[in-house]
């Protein structure tokens, strides 16, 4: 598909990387580059959408861990609009703010208690830095329906991520991007 033609150029790179969860790889896939660009926000949100929607998710509001869903929050919600949809955007940080309401989550102020949420992630390896998100959201009062990543690299994260009860929905996976090389 086009999405996956696109992360192929604008992220996908071979050398030696230590990933989030201090794993060792011979390729990173930055999907910010993407999701950044106009046609990947477009489609990345398109796609969200669309999954969501045929997995029976209506969240009331998509978002993640910052910095790697900022963007797709952003492009999700414009897509939900889009359709008549207003889910807002909410970003997780990664650390409580040092000022002002030392919040961990912003954008979510007027979301009622128990407000049914869907946890954006640009990649996946062990669904590490997603259930952190999850973490943070569930003590601030509300659930966590799904987790959707753009990319899963087929290393743990689903079923990790379905062992505490939570969907778990990608867009595409390694296989995707790499074809055979893995």
């Amino acid at each position: 598909n086009s999405l996956v033609k696109i992360l192929r150029e604008k992220s996908y790179r071979e050398g030696d990387f230590t990933l989030a969860s201090g794993k060792k790889s011979t390729f990173y896939l930055d999907v910010k580059e993407t999701a950044l660009s106009p046609e990947g926000a477009f489609m990345i949100g398109a796609l969200a959408v669309e999954a969501l929607l045929v997995a029976g998710l209506k969240p009331y509001a998509v978002g993640g861990l910052t910095l790697g869903a900022d963007p797709l929050a952003t492009a999700v919600s414009l897509a939900f609009y889009s359709v008549g949809m207003n889910v807002p955007a909410f970003i997780v940080r990664k650390q409580a703010k040092d000022h002002g309401t030392l919040a961990w989550i912003e954008g979510a102020k007027t979301f009622p208690a128990g407000a049914e949420l869907v946890v954006l992630e640009d990649v996946v390896t062990t669904g590490g830095s997603s259930l952190k998100a999850v973490e943070k959201l569930v003590e601030a009062g509300f659930k966590v329906s799904a987790i959707l990543t753009v990319v899963d690299r087929l290393e743990g994260a689903r079923k990790t991520i379905e062992s505490k009860g939570i969907k778990f929905l990608s867009l595409c996976t390694l296989i995707d991007i790499r074809g055979a090389k893995i």
